[in-house]
């Protein structure tokens, strides 16, 4: 059995910061994680990260701004700590390293993003992510936090409503190890491969979420799926915002300019899921290109602007698709991008669970609501990631180690679960997989209707009994990819069910959530969180208040 005073689980971002502040705390503090912390999916954020430190903004405008993008349901005292913390967060990434752009006064740079009233969003070129997760690394390496590299944890074992700690699989080897510790979190990132065109990486199974589910905990808002609205058209490689914000057009197959009719103020910087809805007419009503796409065109920029600040878009777009932005336009359409939803968590990122933390996009910490703005997502890592490891570290100051009772119970039930899955026959988790992915993305998608969301929820009750059956051909032990996929399945599954019974019982459109047979937004009837529990291997739905501090609900126009 392996100890520490906490450990987080997942290397990206949120996690890393959460280690590096309970280190910094005096906490003995590990990271355990599926790939190294440089390969999370932190490293694929481009656009950047919202902070106001320009001289006419404040940190009540990008609340405000936050608040409005998020159809008021984001938790205002949350989004306050946001906002308010940001400008440190930003200057603190800066003196570790972080190689910002540059104004031509030496200042950092910052780009307009959609549903900001400010220019807020500072970048590093179109690999923002990329720079601050490097720079996030090697403090956790000068800290000298340990770190357990490809360890997939399968199970968090619990005792009187304290998390004691889990058990992982040491994917080398395929053996099952008990880790005990006095605080666990969980930082493992989104789920958006349950979708079938994502920009997320493979990674991305939101298999932490189903964790903490499965546990006891509630998982928040699921319902919320962030489509974005430019994703590479055929592969869905991310396309940032940046690309719009630099001045990017969006055009139809007539080569009309068509935001105009969506969102006249702001045209293509009005927030994603209002441009990501517009693209997707275009689409559906024959405006797009043939096989579905629009055009981002960003040829008026000029080559100079282009390879100083969208260098690694255009490569993509050559590598990925055989067209240079510079003499043509990309196609795009929308895919999905982020989730608004995620275990229910404090503004310390402490959940229902003793012990339990929950932070970055496997959490629901109530800062997007129904609706993310873009450069929020890398500020919510680091922002929140602090504060859990500083009170992680000070709540084990008292905290006595669990007994190892609860950690031997659960390597026995996972050894035997795993034993069960091996074996000839049965279902391909590749094939329960491949229809869950095109389930969730042709009924619970962009725009949804109760039928459609009827038929998504019966396939993917149909595809968990199938999943009950799934078996692991496979009898290698070094990196048995078969098996990481059978378990990881089944959390998709769970994941899957509860967004799509919440996106049923959601009877308004708020945000990214669409309905097409209820366009307007209920705050009369549905201003609320939607929490699922797990309850005899059902979701059981139970709703609790938005906090309204200073921003009253009214109509969003952009």
């Amino acid at each position: 059995m392996i100890e520490h005073d906490i450990i987080v689980i997942g290397g990206g971002l949120s996690g890393l910061r959460a280690a590096l502040e309970a280190k910094r705390n005096g906490a003995d503090v590990a990271v355990i994680s599926k790939v190294p912390p440089i390969r999370s999916h932190s490293v694929a954020a481009q656009g950047g990260i919202n902070a106001s430190i320009g001289p006419d903004d404040s940190w009540d405008s990008h609340a405000y701004d936050t608040v409005k993008g998020s159809d008021y349901l984001a938790d205002q005292d949350t989004v306050e700590i946001l906002c308010k913390e940001a400008p440190e967060i930003v200057y603190e990434m800066e003196n570790w390293g972080t190689l910002f752009s540059r104004t031509e006064d030496g200042k950092i740079a910052q780009r307009p993003f959609g549903g900001a009233g400010f220019p807020r969003t500072c970048y590093a070129g179109d690999r923002t992510g990329h720079n601050l997760l490097h720079t996030m690394y090697e403090q956790v390496l000068r800290a000298g936090v340990r770190i357990y590299n490809e360890w997939m944890v399968t199970r968090l074992a619990t005792d009187s409503n304290r998390c004691t700690g889990f058990v992982a699989l040491n994917l080398l080897n395929s053996e099952l190890e008990s880790f005990r510790a006095k605080s666990i979190v969980i930082a493992t990132g989104g789920y958006g491969r349950i979708y079938q065109r994502s920009t997320n990486s493979i990674i991305n199974t939101g298999f932490g979420i189903s964790l903490a589910y499965r546990a006891g905990v509630p998982i928040q808002d699921m319902e919320f799926v962030q489509f974005h609205p430019t994703t590479l058209w055929g592969t869905n490689i991310l396309i940032t915002e940046g690309v719009r914000g630099e001045g990017g057009y969006l055009y139809n197959k007539d080569h009309e300019r068509f935001m105009d009719k969506y969102a006249p103020e702001s045209m293509e910087l009005a927030p994603r899921d209002i441009v990501a809805r517009s693209i997707q007419t275009e689409i559906d009503e024959g405006w797009g290109f043939s096989g579905g796409y629009v055009q981002l065109d960003i040829t008026h920029l000029g080559k100079e602007l282009i390879n100083e600040r969208l260098s690694g878009i255009r490569q993509i777009c050559i590598d990925f698709a055989g067209v240079d932005p510079i003499k043509e336009p990309i196609p795009v359409q929308p895919g999905h991008h982020y989730s608004m939803g995620g275990i229910s968590s404090g503004k310390d990122g402490l959940t229902p669970l003793d012990g339990l933390y929950a932070i970055g996009e496997c959490a629901c910490i109530s800062v997007h609501g129904a609706n993310r703005l873009g450069g929020n997502s890398l500020l919510d890592t680091i922002v929140f990631g602090k504060r859990a490891g500083e009170h992680a570290a000070n709540a084990v100051k008292s905290i006595a180690m669990p007994s190892e009772d609860s950690l031997n119970e659960s390597l026995t039930e996972e050894r035997s679960n795993i034993d069960s899955m091996m074996g000839d026959g049965g279902e391909s988790f590749a094939d329960v997989k491949d229809e869950l992915r095109q389930t969730m993305q042709r009924y619970v998608g962009v725009y949804r209707n109760r039928g459609d969301l009827e038929t998504g929820l019966a396939n993917v009750k149909a595809l968990e009994k199938r999943g009950e059956n799934i078996h692991v051909k496979s009898r290698v032990n070094a990196f048995n990819m078969e098996l990481m996929n059978v378990l990881e399945v089944k959390g998709m599954l769970d994941i899957a069910r509860v967004i799509t019974e919440g996106a049923l019982v959601r009877e308004e459109s708020r945000g990214a959530h669409y309905r097409t047979d209820f366009l307007e937004r209920d705050d009369e009837k549905w201003l609320k969180h939607t929490l699922a529990y797990l309850k005899d291997g059902n979701p059981k739905l139970e709703y609790k208040d938005v906090t309204i501090t200073q921003f009253q609900p009214k109509r969003r126009e952009y």
